[in-house]
């Protein structure tokens, strides 16, 4: 297959220092996304959302050829950061999951480790990812079940999928984005996030997660209390640590999609 062309855009100032504060804390997710995928060295890898470059970092360090895109050009940039500090080769451009710049069946493999499922049109964006990859190719996705503390954080926030009511976070959901002849593998896996406190990880969020963020500066100083409160004892809800620690159990769902050799 002919290797991919791209041109890389001028690199944008680094809007945010800290910007990968939370996701940089995810890292695992990633990792076990290539395995179930079954990456193999050599194959042309799209990941989609993917902000500071966890799933397409984890994808070059199986010396895959990859390109990640996502909508901030500040995560773009430590996306780069971290490549040339890891010594890995991959490119990231600007772009959104609705409209991939790429001509069909360009990847073997299409990633999102959570960034897809926060596109505001599903139908649109599962149809991209279908449509760049390649026949009898796969594409491999980490959704946040609607029940998990991610799923819960963001209902609470107001940053839920407004367009459809149900998440991508289920099999029935994802069979009726990705249609009924493609092969889909969805096991329910769960990975433990670790912090000094509760109190730790509210902050946290407060300061570098963008949907808890966004939601607290609309909220204002007199409402954003209340979330907070909200944030501390959801956040207790799902902690297993049983000391002063916060020890967040976090499940999700982890699908990998088998397009049709002949579609």
């Amino acid at each position: 297959m002919d290797p991919i062309t791209v041109e890389r855009p001028r690199q944008a100032p680094l809007a945010c220092r800290d910007a990968d504060a939370v996701e940089s804390r995810a890292l695992l997710t990633s990792e076990l996304l290539c395995e179930s995928v079954d990456l193999r060295a050599g194959e042309r890898v799209l990941d989609v959302g993917c902000g500071s470059g966890n799933a397409a970092l984890a994808a070059a360090r199986r010396f895959c050829r990859v390109i990640g895109v996502d909508g901030d050009p500040a995560l773009l940039e430590l996306a780069r950061r971290r490549a040339e500090a890891e010594r890995l080769e991959a490119t990231f451009l600007e772009g959104g999951g609705c409209d991939l710049a790429f001509p069909d069946g360009s990847f073997d493999v299409v990633l999102s480790a959570s960034g897809a499922v926060l596109e505001g049109h599903q139908d649109r964006t599962a149809a991209e990812l279908l449509r760049v990859c390649r026949p009898g190719g796969r594409i491999g996705l980490v959704a946040w079940t609607p029940d998990s503390y991610l799923g819960e954080l963001l209902a609470a926030t107001g940053t839920g999928l407004p367009s459809r009511p149900v998440p991508w976070g289920g099999q029935e959901r994802l069979r009726e984005l990705f249609g009924p002849d493609v092969a889909i593998t969805a096991p329910r896996r769960n990975f433990l996030w670790r912090f000094a406190s509760v109190e730790h990880q509210v902050e946290l969020f407060a300061a570098f997660h963008g949907p808890t963020m966004t939601a607290l500066q609309a909220l204002g100083p007199d409402r954003a209390g209340a979330l907070r409160a909200e944030m501390i004892e959801l956040a207790e809800r799902f902690d297993v640590s049983e000391d002063a620690t916060l020890v967040l159990r976090l499940e999700y769902l982890e699908a990998v999609i088998h397009k049709p050799a002949w579609r």
